[in-house]
């Protein structure tokens, strides 16, 4: 039986194309939708961009017929946009203010109610990614999804990068004295490019070594990061060992890690960007770039020129420089950073349109990434340059993302079996007891 999808703005705006997700279903999209979706147009961000093209798609579907009535869309799927439906009796005696929400709302009960008096009535399903809007269609008795279409793994599924195996200890043996072992010998299999694999006895012992899987998955090859110190830090557990083999390899040149807050992140990458650019002198500049996306209410217009705009923006990763030059006093991080003009802090708001070669890159907080966005930054990476993307997709401040469709998550999981690609879940923390503490228990 086909069903027939109401639709909420979020939706739309998540995901221009979400029409096309709901197979050979009818779907609805309240006139309200319309007004919303045309308010947002001037946004210069990606809530606007997708307003503007849904705002053309939608113009584009006049010339198949008229949206009022009913349209047939590419997939056997229908639309329309409905412009009756709209009588608040049924909800007045519950939610009495006439918002757009309960407008959205009064549209799907009002179709609902008309299905159920028809023989063949096919069941109404109100979609939007507001959960309070959810919960209100639920109290209505209306049927209420969540779009879930733009996921890009499901809940608990996300790649970490590192995987452990049991073997026989004679394993372990011929691993560390050749360097490798076939993969085909271990158990298990589908394995991705610069996987690290754990591997342990079998038996129970303590012999355990650790891997990473060749290019072309078939062979676990030893670690080849021979630096045990980078600007004064070092790695204190296994995964920081295989964030740096990540971050120094020059045959890997994406590199995505997640963790949680205080797991050395940025600290790392900062290092291994810094000891690469200033003493190795692989890389011509180092960038570091974050997106400017507020944590709670945003604090308006900054005054003064455009990087005393960023610096509150930017001064999670001057935290990190202070430590790693071991700065004390007041402007001697500045003073340094005048005098190398190869670190650079930027937004990733002046990132469009450049061309970015020879250079160490880190994107910081990618979390807050929509996918466009992150498209957009790997596509202005240019020859022998490092791309990094740093963050933690459980704090997300963007109101359209969560952990699963942000730009983060949507790199990892498509780069996942590219061998130019690596990627790592830091789960230790490592800033105090009481940040680990923070962050495991809130």
């Amino acid at each position: 039986m086909t069903k027939i999808y109401v639709l909420d703005t979020n939706v739309l705006l998540q995901d221009p194309n979400a029409v096309y997700s709901f197979e050979d279903n009818e779907i609805v999209i309240p006139a309200v939708v319309l007004e919303e979706v045309d308010s947002k147009k001037r946004y210069l961000n990606d809530v606007g961009r997708n307003a503007r093209i849904v705002s053309k798609m939608i113009d584009g579907f006049r010339g198949t017929g008229k949206l009022h009535e009913k349209i047939v869309l590419e997939n056997g799927g229908t639309l329309r946009i409905e412009l009756n439906h709209r009588s608040f009796q049924q909800l007045q005696e519950i939610f009495i203010e006439k918002t757009n929400d309960n407008r959205i709302l009064a549209v799907a009960k009002n179709i609902a109610l008309e299905e159920e008096t028809k023989t063949d009535g096919k069941p109404v399903i109100l979609v939007s990614k507001d959960a309070l809007l959810r919960v209100k269609a639920d109290a209505l008795g209306l049927m209420a999804e969540d779009f879930l279409s733009d996921r890009v793994v499901e809940l608990d599924h996300i790649y970490t990068g590192v995987q452990e195996m049991y073997v026989n200890i004679d394993k372990i043996g011929m691993f560390y004295e050749h360097g490798e072992i076939p993969l085909l010998e271990c158990s298990g299999n589908g394995f991705y490019p610069n996987q690290f694999l754990i591997i342990r006895d079998e038996l129970g012992s303590s012999a355990s070594a650790i891997g990473i899987v060749n290019e072309k998955g078939t062979a676990l090859k030893k670690l080849i990061n021979q630096y045990d110190s980078i600007w004064g830090i070092k790695p204190r557990n296994a995964q920081q060992t295989m964030a740096l083999e990540l971050l120094f390899r020059r045959d890997i040149p994406l590199v995505t890690m997640i963790g949680k807050a205080g797991t050395g992140k940025t600290l790392l990458t900062l290092a291994a960007g810094l000891m690469q650019t200033e003493d190795l002198r692989l890389y011509k500049k180092l960038l570091v770039a974050r997106p400017i996306v507020p944590v709670g209410k945003d604090i308006g217009y900054l005054p003064g020129e455009k990087q005393e705009k960023l610096r509150p923006w930017m001064q999670p990763i001057y935290d990190n420089l202070e430590y790693l030059f071991n700065t004390k006093k007041p402007g001697e991080l500045d003073a340094i950073l005048a005098g190398m003009s190869s670190i650079e802090v930027e937004a990733l708001t002046y990132i469009r349109g450049r061309s970015i070669p020879e250079q160490f890159i880190i994107i910081d907080e990618a979390q807050n990434l929509t996918k466009h966005e992150a498209k957009t930054i790997l596509t202005r990476v240019g020859e022998r340059s490092k791309i990094v993307f740093v963050g933690d997709p459980e704090q997300i401040d963007h109101p359209y993302l969560d952990e699963y469709n942000n730009g983060l998550t949507y790199i990892l999981e498509k780069f996942k079996s590219q061998p130019v690609a690596g990627h790592i879940k830091l789960v230790k923390g490592e800033r105090s007891g009481l940040a680990q503490l923070a962050a495991d228990l809130l």
